[in-house]
């Protein structure tokens, strides 16, 4: 059966008259193809069942069903199944009856080609048009479907973002399409710990679509209407419920997140923590749901990761000391730009921070905030808030507080890098301009004196920093760039020695020989003939 073909059922007791129905149409132009045959009503209806086709072409009267009772059968088990009644003079009062069935489709025996194909093309039109009718019903249920479905997402986005102005039930069911008849609503987080970088962007699409699949069933299974949609890294879900499914639903969140942790492994390096946020009786408490639910959510980097989390432990209390001392150190490396002394400023500020009693995760992430602003404020750079944005997401992504500390220490090691290249480039800079007056003059007899005097450095701060930057003293380095000229032109050229001196910059043939047999360990006639 070729895809888009309707499909044709014959059934009549006389198989001449089958085989001639089969022959007189022109079954590829219509778009159609028989698909059986029967020679009793019994057998037609069992393969109406079974084949379901668009078109029954019928006898009238046949053994085991008449046609009337056949149509009538077929209609019950298939109601937009076409019928094309054959009948005979004799019984055409029996065809007439068959209106009732919404039957009016004749063709009187002997059977006319041009008759059968005109009424099998008005049957497949039909068909066609009623197939093309409930794909469009389809097709508009589903973008309907969609659109709801974006709007239901919408919801999560506003209330993560602050968006949503006072909710009531009436906006959520009439603006947001989130139906709420329960007494109450929760909020709760779904977050996903894993390094930005190593994974890349369709394995994490991957990982948040199987993680919605996963927890989403384990909540409405435990009799939650819920929304839920990722934003980032973080999967939000509001559920709305009734007082008797409240414990029920806890054990879900816990059996959901107990689900994803065990799968874990076949996601890549990934961590799930689900944070809940208040219990609200109004859809205005939602809002404040979700903003418990984020202040609870550094709690994973102390509780640890894998864990239904809702409280906000007390903390550890004032981190002050802590921080200037942090400060005090950072200011000290950033000035030599130690970078291992740096190290230890995050090391002493980690260690100190969690040996006080009650730490909690919020002051993980007060702290480290706090000495990331510290840090950046001490350099040089115009980059101030996009370090600290870039700085802000990575610390988000962390599992753990030992990783929140090493984000701190790489977001130093990378910045002070950058500085000490920018530094290292600008004290290079005399170099490159003295290199690139040489590569420009060395065909002219110049000195020293004369490359300062173009490049506006003095003599003797300008020979220490050449020596110390390239290894040898420019006196060296411009006679190597004469040498490797030499070299090209004794090769590739069929020059004379004098002029190839002259060329480099050398008023004296023989004085020119002498470097260069000190430079190749050959003259210039020799090199010639081994190397041109």
């Amino acid at each position: 059966m070729r895809q888009g073909m309707l499909k044709v059922l014959i059934a009549d007791d006389e198989q001449l008259i089958c085989r001639l129905v089969q022959i007189l149409a022109d079954w590829e132009t219509l778009g159609m193809e028989v698909v059986g045959t029967a020679e009793n009503g019994l057998e037609a209806l069992e393969k109406i069942e079974n084949l379901q086709p668009d078109i029954l072409i019928t006898d009238i009267r046949m053994p085991g069903l008449s046609g009337l009772e056949l149509i009538e059968e077929a209609k019950r088990c298939k109601p937009d199944l076409e019928v094309m009644i054959i009948s005979g003079y004799a019984h055409f009062e029996y065809a007439q009856s068959a209106i009732k069935f919404g039957v009016g489709n004749y063709l009187l025996k002997p059977i006319k080609k041009e008759e059968l194909m005109s009424t099998l093309r008005m049957l497949g039109d039909r068909c066609l048009a009623r197939q093309e009718g409930a794909l469009k019903d389809s097709r508009s249920r589903e973008s309907r479907q969609r659109d709801m479905e974006r709007i239901r997402a919408g919801l999560v986005r506003d209330v993560l973002n602050r968006e949503t102005g006072e909710l009531t039930r009436e906006t959520l069911r009439e603006e947001y399409y989130f139906d709420c008849p329960g007494e109450y609503f929760q909020v709760f987080l779904l977050k996903i710990d894993c390094d930005r970088d190593e994974m890349g962007q369709a394995a994490v699409g991957l990982v948040k679509e199987k993680a919605k699949e996963i927890l989403v069933p384990f909540v409405e299974r435990a009799g939650g209407r819920t929304v839920f949609e990722f934003e980032e890294f973080t999967g939000c879900g509001i559920v709305n419920y009734d007082r008797g499914q409240r414990e029920e639903l806890r054990r879900a969140f816990r059996d959901g997140v107990n689900e994803l942790d065990a799968r874990k492994n076949l996601f890549g390096p990934v961590e799930f923590s689900l944070i809940l946020g208040t219990e609200e009786e109004e859809a205005a408490g939602i809002p404040a749901s979700a903003e418990r639910a984020k202040h609870v959510l550094p709690e994973r980097w102390v509780s640890g990761t894998g864990k239904v989390l809702e409280s906000v432990p007390r903390g550890c209390g004032d981190k002050r000391e802590l921080l200037e001392n942090y400060g005090r150190n950072i200011r000290d490396a950033v000035e030599r730009m130690d970078m291992e002394e740096g190290r230890r400023a995050v090391r002493e500020l980690q260690s100190g921070l969690m040996a006080m009693p009650g730490v909690c995760g919020r002051d993980v992430l007060e702290a480290v905030s706090a000495a990331g602003h510290l840090f950046v404020s001490r350099l040089e750079t115009v980059r101030m808030e996009e370090c600290l944005q870039d700085f802000v997401e990575r610390v988000g992504q962390c599992g753990s507080a030992a990783q929140v500390f090493a984000v701190l220490e790489i977001m130093q090691e990378s910045l002070m890098g950058d500085i000490l290249t920018v530094r290292r480039n600008e004290a290079l800079r005399p170099v490159r301009m003295a290199k690139q007056y040489v590569q420009k003059h060395f065909r002219e007899s110049i000195t020293l004196e004369d490359v300062c005097e173009a490049t506006g450095f003095s003599v003797s701060y300008f020979s220490a920093l050449f020596k110390k930057e390239t290894g040898e003293g420019f006196s060296k380095y411009l006679t190597r760039v004469r040498m490797e000229e030499a070299k090209n032109l004794l090769r590739e050229t069929g020059l004379p020695v004098a002029e190839i001196c002259e060329r480099v910059g050398y008023s004296d043939r023989k004085h020119f020989t002498a470097v260069f047999h000190k430079f190749t360990g050959l003259n210039p006639a020799e090199y010639r003939k081994l190397y041109g």
